[in-house]
This record gives structure tokens, sequence and C-alpha cells, in this order.
């Protein structure tokens, strides 16, 4: 009896270590989840990993149909009876549109839905390359028009593409993401001009516009068969299963991705009107940043089929489209290799900040703004791109000033878009990591401040060239990238700063909106 009353004690209070050991565990802080990594978690790695490899692809568009024509300027001069300067003024144009057009679209994909607007640029880009094809000689102001129809199509795919990037990925991962997905847009500067001096030089400048209309057509198809919809508010408002607009025909990406639980749409209210990231100093200040980095590039590729003729008088239209490959080349190894130096970064700095955490109670979340040191994260590497790239343009100059073994030019040019896509994607992150949820909005006005000044330079750099000479002007250019320098440290200053504010002003209208639910039941 005496062993019996004992077994039934050792039981109890085994029983009693087990209870209190799953209430230790209940109440161990869990790791805190976002609601923002609570969607994106909805498509799994590979599936990310195929919806940014898409967007690539599409936004191969935008500069592929900016420099596939550069090898044909010559020719175009001669078809047109045109001057290079007037003919440099299409060029000029597609800029323009090119800063201004995402203004428009990407608001609205942000708002509509990515997948419907990337397919209507697609289609308009198809339509203005028909009429491109067929503008007759005589017309020079069509071909004026229709390329500015052209790059309202086409620019805009990329700042779809990376609202598309911010939907689906966390800033854990988002820099390697944005990284692969920058090399669709840098594989345009590298293979334009290769296809255009060949297409010019065998069948005739005209078959550059069809070439590009098969492309994008085909492109088109792609996106209405496969591309699912990854703007997070069209999953909230129940609109992800309307046929051909939002649901592919075709679903593949995302089919077994478990439904997400009904809630209402966010509180935090996303403004459609773009130009309301320009009163955010953190932003303006990385704008700028991007925008320096993005005309010098433009001011060395825009001269490139100029200069290497009257230096080296041996090359044709497809040599010189090779040696695009160069500067295009250095795009692509910098946007990919940049990348994984971000996601690198931030992980060294997010365990560093775990560990000065770790004696404090409750749990680590990083999601807190002032919890987290980002632009510290993001920024840490990007003096020495500037100074490198600075140092590569002002040599650059100078070697086709004194007409050196070509081979120093095309080296000088890798270096040169090994860092300006490095400089560019380092800003652009940031920009994403600051707004999420604008996503589009913010690359566009990305696209509208660098583009705009890059215009403003190619249409001045044949007098500057021909006013001070080869080597000065990019001794200029050099300096006007420097000036990039002392912006790096005041966005490490004031981005925090800016970057609490707002976390704090989305808590209070998800607490006002929560307030006004509770009165509403009431």
């Amino acid at each position: 009896m005496s062993v019996h009353n004992n077994d039934q004690k050792r039981l109890s209070d085994d029983d009693d270590k087990n209870n209190d050991q799953a209430a230790d565990e209940a109440a161990a802080p869990q790791p805190v989840l976002s609601v923002e990594d609570a969607y994106t978690s909805r498509f799994s790695r590979r599936e990310k990993w195929f919806i940014v490899c898409f967007t690539a692809f599409v936004g191969v568009f935008s500069p592929l149909t900016a420099n596939i024509y550069l090898p044909a300027l010559p020719t175009l001069s001669v078809a047109f009876g045109k001057s290079t300067e007037l003919i440099n003024l299409t060029v000029t144009m597609y800029m323009v549109l090119q800063g201004v057009a995402p203004m428009l679209w990407g608001p609205v994909s942000d708002h509509v839905g990515r997948r419907p607007i990337s397919a209507a640029c697609l289609l308009i880009l198809s339509l203005s390359c028909v009429g491109l094809a067929l503008v007759p000689t005589s017309d020079f102001w069509l071909l004026m028009l229709l390329r500015c129809l052209q790059a309202a199509g086409s620019a805009s795919t990329i700042a779809i593409g990376a609202g598309v990037v911010g939907d689906i990925s966390t800033r854990a991962e988002r820099g390697g993401f944005f990284g692969i997905f920058t090399l669709g847009p840098m594989v345009g500067p590298a293979i334009g001009p290769v296809i255009g001096g060949a297409l010019a030089g065998h069948l005739g400048w005209r078959a550059l516009f069809w070439f590009l209309c098969i492309a994008a057509s085909i492109c088109f198809v792609i996106i209405i068969l496969f591309q699912p919809e990854t703007l997070k508010s069209i999953h909230e408002r129940g609109r992800s299963n309307i046929f051909l607009i939002y649901r592919p025909v075709i679903p593949i990406i995302g089919r077994n991705a478990p439904p997400l639980p009904p809630r209402a749409p966010s509180a935090i209210k996303i403004p459609r009107n773009p130009f309301a990231l320009f009163l955010n100093p953190d932003v303006d200040v990385l704008l700028l940043i991007s925008a320096f980095g993005c005309a010098v590039y433009y001011g060395v590729t825009a001269t490139i089929s100029t200069l290497f003729v009257q230096t080296y008088p041996s090359l044709n239209e497809t040599t010189i489209g090779l040696c695009y490959l160069a500067i295009g080349g250095g795009m692509i190894v910098g946007s990919s290799i940049t990348g994984r130096i971000l996601d690198m970064e931030y992980q060294r700095f997010k365990a560093r900040a775990q560990a000065q955490l770790q004696g404090e109670p409750g749990s680590v979340h990083l999601n807190q703004e002032d919890g987290f040191p980002l632009e510290k994260a993001r920024l840490r590497l990007l003096p020495i791109y500037i100074l490198t790239m600075s140092a590569a343009t002002a040599g650059y100059g100078w070697c086709i000033q004194e007409k050196v073994n070509i081979a120093g030019p095309l080296i000088l040019t890798f270096i040169i878009g090994y860092m300006s896509i490095s400089i560019m994607n380092v800003a652009s992150t940031l920009m994403i990591d600051l707004v999420p949820g604008q996503s589009s909005s913010v690359t566009a006005c990305n696209n509208l401040i660098r583009c705009t000044l890059s215009a403003v330079l190619v249409s001045v750099i044949e007098l500057m060239l021909k006013g001070m000479g080869i080597g000065w002007t990019y001794i200029l250019l050099a300096g006007l990238l420097a000036l990039a320098l002392p912006f790096v440290y005041l966005a490490i200053r004031i981005g925090p700063v800016y970057r609490v504010r707002r976390q704090k002003l989305r808590e209070m209208q998800m607490a006002r909106a929560a307030l006004q639910e509770e009165g509403g039941k009431v």
C-alpha cells in the first residue's frame, strides 16, 4: 500500500514539473513576426526567386529601348537628314519621359496592382514600336513623338518591378533580391548596343523596333499567363481572384500558399500623390546621391559611340556596339555582388543589435525603427563606391584624349559601370526600406530626379566636350559625383530621426483606426 502511494506521489510530481515547463515555454519570448513578414511568407523562397527573376526580365525593356538605339544614331542622322545634335534630342526626350512616366504608373500600381499595370505598359511599348518601325523619314517630328510614347510604356517597368520586390521581400533579404532584380535592367545597357549595332548594320535601323515589338509582345503574353499579383492591399480587399486582371491564366506561382486570414484593409492610408515623398528630407538626400551617380554614368555612355569613332577610326557599328559590353558587364557584376554585400551588412548589423539587446526583458523586435541602425547598415560602403567611380571617370576622359590603347578606356568603363550601379542600388534599396508601402512611387521619384539630371547633362555634353576638351570634361563630371559624398554622411545622421517619426505616425494612425472600430461596434 505504501509503495502504491509513493508511485502516485511521484507521478503527481512529474505532472507538476511538466506543467511548469510548459508554462515557462509559453512565457518565453517568442519571435515577433511583423504584418509584412506574415504576408511575404505566403510565397516560398523558390517562388520568390522566380518572381524576382521574371520581374528582372520585364525590367530589361526600359534600358533596352534606350540603349539599342545608340549605335544607330549616325545612321538615323543620315536617314532623316538631321544633324547629330537634333538626333540626340530623341535621346534627351526619351530620358525626360523615362523620368516623368513612372510618376504616373508607379503610384497607380501601388493602388491598382502590379500585374495589370505591367501588362498595360508593355502593350503601349509594343504598339509604339510598330509606329517607329513604319515612320517616314520625312517626318522627324513623328519620330520624336513615338520615342516619347515608347518611353512612356517601357520606362515604368523598373518602378513597377521595384514595387514587386518590395511586396514579396523583408528587409533582411531585400538587398539580395533587389540586386538580382537590377540585373535585368542592367542587361539592357550591356546587350542593347550590341543588338542595335548588329541589327542596324545588317538589316537597317527599322529592324531595331521590329525586334523590340516582338520581344515586348512575348513578355506581355507571359505576364498574362503566369505573373501573380503581389500587392498586399489587393489581397486584403479580396480582389486577387478576379480573372485575367489579377489572376493569371495558369496560376503556377503561389498556388500552394495557405489562404490569408480575412481581415480589414490596413488602417495606414497610402498617399496617391507621389510628390508628397519629396517632403521627407532623408529620402531627398538619397534621391540626390542616386541622381549624381546616374548622371555621370549617362555622361559616359551617351558619348561612347562618337568618342570611340573619333579616337579609334577602325571601329564600325558592330564593334562600337561591342564596346558597350564593358560598361554593361560592369553593371551586371556590380548589381549581383552589391546585393549580396547589402544582405551581409544587414545581417552583421542585425547580429550586433541583437547582442546589445540580449539582456533586455521581452523579445527583440528589430522591426521597431528606433532599434536598428538601418542607414549605417546600408550606406557604410557607399563612400568607397563614390570615390572609386570619380577616379575612374577622370581617368577615362584623359585616356580618350591621349588616345591610349583601347583596353584602357574599356577597363575604366567596366569600373564605372560597376560603381554606378552599386551607388544606385544602395540608395534605391534604402529608399524602399524607408517607405515599403510606396516602393513603386519612391522608385518613380528616383527615376524622375536622376533622369532629369541625366537629360540635362546629356543635352550639354557635346558642348562641354567642344568647349573644354575631353579630359577636362570628365574631370568636371568626377567632381560632380564627388559632391554626393557629404550627402552620404548627412543621410546617416538625419535618417533615423525621420524614420522614427514616420513609425510613430503609422502607430498613431493604427491606434486611431482601432478606436474608431471599437466605437462602431459599441
